[in-house]
């Protein structure tokens, strides 16, 4: 192809074309790219050319059409920016750079490079969405041409393909170019099973005939009855899709039912919902398959209305019906706002404008915290078809295929989704981790106090749900552990006949590499240092074990002399009980209490178990205990119960809340412990108390050894 014939390309939709610009940018590619050649052996020019001719077939604008004839000199040859800036002007030498920069980036790399790369591409998207229509572009013709590739080129750009650029240009909206890059890419990935759904569709074509053509003209009939007058296409579809569909729903070729397609194209818009009656009238449809993106477009101006009937021997065939302004958006999607027809933009009200389409689409990219919340917004955004909900008041509300009434209330307000407690999908109260349809309304219940709770992560289906719950929990969960932390630390001082004034945690925190006096109490709560590591920073002189304790590591008697041993987790012995030892390889000894339901599995392994006693004397107050505590959920009671275990001089290193309702709440606290009699003397404390419903230690045989 020369420059006369880009130009005839372009003047076929755009009589006032710049022919003599297109010519210049033409002339200056060639001469940049003199000498270089393609893996295929053709000279490197002809790729630019395939590129603008790709986006003439959707009527682009100029500048794009000599944006893709240019848009590897910067990258490949002598020529700068500024070159193109003093030849071609600042418009197109910014798109041209803008390309050249996607090109550099590695979509395909780690996660976190990814997800930063992610978000550079949507920031030059943003910037002008012509860049990505190029690089779309320039994408499919490597593709269309990968063939001369390596091998190993071949399969990592291919999956990059059906990775990023086949779902962004189906986000897009130019569905036919999603389906060529699917398949282009499927070709390479999976050759074989490509193959096989041709040769299914070859042997299904010989065994029923030409199924296509027979269901298009019953269409025809149906329509021609009704005084319609419209143009029907069928196709069966892509191999990929096919292919997808057989591995979502587990089923082989032969069972796939709606393997063909039609399109009903209709001279006005009125007439989209006369063929729908017309074909309901006809055959039967298929419950559930009914999507009206004309009363409902989608953000990128797709409109169409979607049904699936039951056609001829019972086949199932889907079939989109729309107007010929309806479809031109189709074909084009966001592309359809620079498109031109007889030298003028074209003027279709269906066509979106892309500033407020990259606004919706990147509104909740920006609040993402960090990066693998970004590329999951991403990748939620971009590979998930959308349902549409409505609210009480009737406004329609957007989410991803399979959001929950969660999403539904984040979509709406950060607040509304923080304070949810419930959801009425069509009047009717739901679970929270219910899948929303098409055309339900819901109303969401909130109440004053609700936040959100970790089960959220697991219901919610958006980023951007994901992300503000995830801010709530640290929030909450820092809070939570600065309070836990702040009684810890006054228990421990008061142990030791001390304040924990500011100052003392000030330095502590110094002392111990921390931000602050908060970020210690944080630490404290979380359980990521101990009470005992804060006084002994501070009073080392107080926290040094007494002359007449027993060393922990000499505490149990019966060992062989070098044999070292370690309390069970199961059962957390404690000096004055009954114990046994049993041995294990590169292991030493591991002390079991005498009653401890793992015992009765070795039963029959006598050569392992050691007959020891704890060492009699007194023992420090290191031995950890897990106790199952259920509280009433009342201000003041959590301090209160620190404070019990705090006088009976014993430290507490841990603590996890298991279930919270609005009355009880159930936790766990990790004592430090001497003996047994220490011990009881906790649990007598505790039980004394009247808002402590139950203390139970807990033995939990799955913590074995």
């Amino acid at each position: 192809m020369d420059a006369d014939d880009l130009v005839d390309l372009v003047r076929n939709y755009n009589p006032r074309s710049d022919a003599e610009l297109i010519r210049r940018a033409f002339a200056y590619g060639e001469r940049m790219h003199d000498g270089q050649m393609r893996h295929s052996g053709e000279p490197y020019f002809t790729h630019p050319v395939a590129v603008a001719a790709i986006l003439t077939e959707m009527r682009l604008d100029d500048a794009t059409i000599v944006t893709a004839l240019l848009h590897d000199v910067i990258e490949d040859t002598r020529s700068t920016y500024a070159d193109l800036v003093k030849q071609f002007g600042k418009e197109v030498a910014e798109l041209v750079d803008g390309v050249t920069k996607l090109t550099n980036l590695q979509l395909s790399s780690t996660e976190t490079k990814q997800a930063e790369n992610f978000r550079k591409l949507f920031m030059a998207m943003a910037k002008d969405l012509r860049v990505i229509l190029v690089k779309l572009a320039d994408r499919l013709h490597n593709m269309r041409t990968i063939k001369s590739m390596r091998a190993d080129k071949q399969v990592q750009k291919s999956r990059e393909t059906m990775e990023i650029y086949a779902p962004l240009a189906g986000r897009m909206g130019m569905q036919w170019m999603r389906e060529e890059l699917e398949d282009l890419a499927f070709r390479v990935l999976n050759p074989e099973g490509r193959s096989s759904i041709i040769r299914r569709f070859i042997t299904l074509q010989r065994e029923s005939g030409d199924v296509i053509y027979r269901i298009s003209a019953d269409i025809r009939h149906e329509l021609e009855k009704a005084g319609i007058e419209a143009d029907v296409f069928g196709r069966a579809k892509k191999p990929y899709s096919i292919w997808r569909k057989m591995q979502e729903k587990e089923q082989g070729f032969s069972r796939l039912s709606d393997i063909y397609g039609f399109r009903v194209i209709t001279q006005s818009d009125e007439d989209c919902y006369r063929v729908l009656g017309a074909i309901h009238q006809r055959w039967r449809a298929v419950p559930g398959r009914f999507k009206d993106y004309i009363s409902q477009p989608k953000s990128n101006g797709y409109r169409s209305i979607h049904t699936t009937v039951s056609g001829r021997d019972g086949k199932r065939v889907e079939v989109q019906i729309r107007s010929r302004r309806m479809h031109e958006v189709a074909e084009a999607g966001v592309a359809a706002h620079w498109a031109y027809r007889d030298g003028v933009r074209a003027e279709n009200p269906f066509a979106v404008d892309p500033a407020k389409w990259i606004a919706t689409l990147t509104a909740q990219f920006d609040s993402a915290d960090d990066h693998d919340e970004f590329l999951e917004a991403v990748k939620l955004e971009m590979y998930q078809d959308q349902v549409f909900c409505f609210t009480p008041k009737g406004e329609v509300v957007k989410l991803p295929r399979g959001a929950t009434p969660i999403d539904f209330a984040y979509a709406i307000h950060t607040r509304i989704g923080d304070a949810c407690v419930g959801a009425k999908v069509d009047g009717l109260r739901v679970p929270l981790w219910t899948r929303l349809k098409n055309g339900q309304s819901v109303e969401i219940m909130t109440a004053e106090g609700q936040r959100p709770q970790v089960t959220w992560m697991d219901i919610a289906a958006t980023g951007r749900a994901k992300t503000a719950i995830r801010r709530s929990l640290r929030e909450e969960d820092r809070e939570r552990f600065v309070k836990l932390g702040r009684e810890l630390v006054r228990v421990a001082f008061e142990h030791i006949g001390r304040r924990a004034t500011e100052k003392a945690l000030t330095t502590a925190a110094r002392q111990l590499g921390l931000a602050g006096p908060e970020d210690l109490l944080a630490h404290l709560g979380s359980a990521e240092i101990t009470a005992r590591q804060v006084i002994e920073t501070l009073y080392p002189e107080l926290a040094a074990k007494t002359g007449d304790e027993i060393d922990e590591a000499r505490a149990v008697i019966g060992l062989s002399p070098g044999q070292t041993f370690k309390r069970a987790d199961c059962c957390q012995p404690v000096p004055g009980e009954r114990i046994v030892g049993i041995t294990y390889r590169g292991r030493g000894v591991v002390v079991h209490a005498i009653d401890c339901e793992v015992l009765a599995e070795l039963q029959d392994q006598t050569n392992r178990w050691v007959d020891l006693q704890w060492h009699s004397g007194r023992h420090p107050p290191v031995h950890v205990v897990s106790l199952d505590l259920t509280l009433s959920n009342d201000a003041g009671v959590l301090g209160r119960v620190c404070t019990l275990i705090g006088e009976q001089k014993a430290n507490i290193s841990d603590l996890r809340v298991l279930d919270r309702k609005p009355d009880f709440y159930r936790m766990i606290i990790d004592v430090e412990l001497r003996d047994v009699e220490h011990l009881h003397a906790v649990r007598l404390a505790l039980e004394a108390d009247t808002d402590v419903a139950e203390v139970k230690r807990l033995r939990d045989p799955s913590r074995r050894p």
